[in-house]
């Protein structure tokens, strides 16, 4: 199978304008995204719509494609790249892995465990999670929450903890059952992306926030893997102070 990561990047983030052009050790977030996820992938673009983030990736010698800017999602922004990087290079992608632009810190093994989902020939999209062993996670909405099949494929995403314990004190939760919580980085078979972005916002998507769901709504089916290395998605400038200290401490 021939794969090929895109990194999402837009400037005008609400919480944190000029996210990936953040500097964390003599490098930008960007850069630190695309030098992680092409220990894995022989083929890694960045899609962005702005021509600061352009220019930077040029000035690392990344690969770099300019989108639209009425996306509404990171998942629509790599449909119009995945396009525009196959009719340039007169290549075509058997599974499009979508990485955050705001992971600097992800894992290469996570790369692997996610694209290691479409040894099964049935995937068709794939993700990953991570068991949840803090209280404080578990019922924390910004961290969605996903319960899965007995073949680890997605039943549903949620903001609130699934399921519910039944008699139980929720202090006993974490012991009494495995949650689990979403790693937002993804895969899809490249006709798959180019129908789910064709989809329109679902119910549960709306309630929850959470375009997976709109996926799931629709009949779609999504692989996941536990993965068992933690990720460090950045928000705010806080955030990223925060995370800088943990794992660079002085």
């Amino acid at each position: 199978m021939r794969f090929i990561g895109i990194i999402p990047a837009r400037y005008n983030s609400t919480r944190f304008p000029g996210k990936p052009l953040a500097m964390i050790r003599g490098k930008t977030m960007i850069q630190r995204v695309y030098e992680q996820t092409t220990k894995v992938l022989p083929e890694v673009y960045v899609a962005t719509d702005d021509q600061r983030i352009e220019q930077n990736v040029n000035n690392f010698n990344g690969n770099v494609v300019m989108t639209g800017s009425g996306h509404r999602s990171g998942t629509d922004r790599i449909r119009e790249a995945s396009g525009i990087i196959s009719r340039h290079t007169a290549k075509s992608y058997d599974v499009i892995v979508n990485i955050q632009g705001d992971e600097p810190f992800i894992q290469p093994e996570q790369i692997r465990e996610l694209t290691n989902c479409f040894n099964d020939e049935n995937t068709e999209i794939a993700t990953l999670i991570k068991r949840i062993d803090k209280k404080e996670a578990l019922f924390n909405p910004n961290l969605p929450k996903v319960i899965t099949d007995q073949y680890n494929y997605a039943i549903y995403f949620s903001r609130t903890p699934i399921p519910y314990v039944r008699n139980k004190e929720t202090s006993e939760w974490l012991n009494s059952y495995s949650f689990h919580k979403h790693i937002g980085i993804y895969a899809y078979k490249s006709g798959i992306l180019n129908e789910i972005t064709s989809l329109e916002p679902s119910s549960l998507e709306l309630a929850e926030a959470l375009e997976q769901n709109r996926w799931i709504e629709n009949g779609y089916k999504i692989k996941t893997a536990i993965t068992k290395y933690e990720n460090y998605p950045i928000d705010t400038p806080e955030d990223l102070e925060n995370t800088v200290n943990m794992l660079f401490p002085e």
